[in-house]
């Protein structure tokens, strides 16, 4: 048009100043993804003979995956979900730095022989931030959420189990700490999931059309439930088979309804359904363990690396954006990210599935992948964890 001037919109300088203790998800997110991509790289190097093993046993991998990695970005995200559910605080400032240390201690006495100062760290790190949710959830009779506070006390009990087995104190099999914790997981992102993924498809997918049906979602959660259980008992063999088919039936028909394949072109959303997806293949390969007829850790690493992985990272990509006031848009290290992580699943569960005897090249081969994909989200998302929102809010 004639006449007119373009005007540029003024750069918008980054901002300035030390945010990390402003919001719980800043110092658990980079926690929890700088912890993962070493870890799992060191795991794999010990498991591959190359280094002196620093975590003696797979139940030790586990119990850090589950309380170190898995649980700061539960409550990560819880300490940010429920300041908005309440519109009142949760831990911020000093308090926060102290809980983050909390966990830190906890990750770094495993490794020492100080056996029981690393239980009563690991137990109660749990109980500190069940406290810290409870408060606010309690000052605004927030009753929908107070299951997250069970939910962190019984991690915290399934943690104390765990340490109390591996020091002779219970007779019972640590793994069953291990599992039972693993199940309070499953239920976590099948509450959360069923709250964020049909929502968010629909809002950045036009015409996705996902829906949601009370009696599936009724029967998705429950048969949580069930198995968390049923494992809690120790059922095996056939009955167990059949909660888990029923399980894998329940979360199937959940996600269809959600029309995943109508996501394909959005990451940010896809990334969500492949995680959820990941849910259903670790049930039915849980089934199919039950009778022998694939290895149970095949089932195991399709949840831990396949949905938890895949889920936490969508999610961890997706709340820091909105939380550090950046547009709700997978960007190309976001991509990589997601894929690098399906990658890790594909590769740590199929591989060794149809061909056995690869199993070692399987898991250092994901395991690259896995530290690469967390690897590169604390580069990418450090920054932006470390410093103050867009927009000059808190938070």
């Amino acid at each position: 048009m004639a006449g007119f001037i373009p005007i540029e919109e003024p750069h918008r300088a980054p901002p300035r100043g030390f945010a990390l203790w402003q919001l719980g998800f800043r110092p658990f997110y980079l926690l929890a993804s700088v912890f993962a991509s070493l870890s799992i790289a060191l795991w794999a190097a010990q498991t591959a003979g190359w280094i002196r093993p620093l975590l003696p046993s797979p139940l030790r991998h586990a119990h850090e995956m589950v309380f170190g990695y898995t649980l700061a970005v539960i409550v990560g995200f819880l300490f940010t979900a429920g300041r908005n559910w309440t519109n009142r605080p949760t831990p911020t400032g000093a308090a926060l730095a102290a809980l983050a240390g909390w966990w830190l201690a906890g990750r770094v006495l495993v490794l020492t022989p100080y056996a029981s100062a690393a239980a009563i760290v690991n137990a109660t790190f749990p109980l500190a931030a069940a406290v810290a949710l409870a408060i606010p959830f309690w000052a605004a009779r927030n009753r929908r959420n107070y299951f997250f506070v069970a939910l962190l006390v019984l991690l915290a009990l399934a943690n104390a189990a765990i340490h109390a087995a591996n020091a002779g104190v219970l007779t019972l099999p640590g793994a069953l700490g291990v599992q039972v914790a693993l199940d309070v997981v499953i239920f976590v992102m099948a509450v959360m999931g069923g709250r964020v993924i049909p929502m968010f498809t629909n809002n950045g997918v036009p015409g996705a059309g996902a829906l949601r049906d009370v009696r599936v979602e009724r029967a998705a959660l429950g048969s949580v439930l069930v198995l968390l259980a049923a494992d809690a008992l120790q059922v095996r063999a056939a009955a167990m088979a059949a909660v888990l088919a029923f399980a894998a039936l329940a979360h199937g028909a959940r996600l269809a309804l959600w029309h995943p394949w109508r996501t394909r072109r959005t990451p940010l959303v896809w990334s969500l359904h492949v995680a959820y997806a990941w849910i259903v293949v670790h049930l039915l390969l849980r089934a199919l363990a039950e009778f022998g007829l694939v290895v149970p850790t095949l089932a195991t690493h399709a949840l831990t690396v396949g949905a938890i992985g895949g889920l936490t990272m969508a999610m961890m990509t997706r709340t820091a954006r909105g939380h550090t006031a950046r547009p709700l848009r997978a960007d190309r290290a976001d991509v990589a990210c997601y894929t690098l992580v399906l990658l890790a699943a594909l590769v740590r569960v199929v591989v060794p599935l149809v061909a056995p005897g690869a199993w070692l090249a399987a898991v250092v081969a994901s395991a690259a992948a896995w530290s690469a994909a967390f690897g590169l989200y604390a580069l990418h998302y450090g920054p932006w964890l470390i410093r103050p929102r867009l927009d000059g809010a808190p938070g």
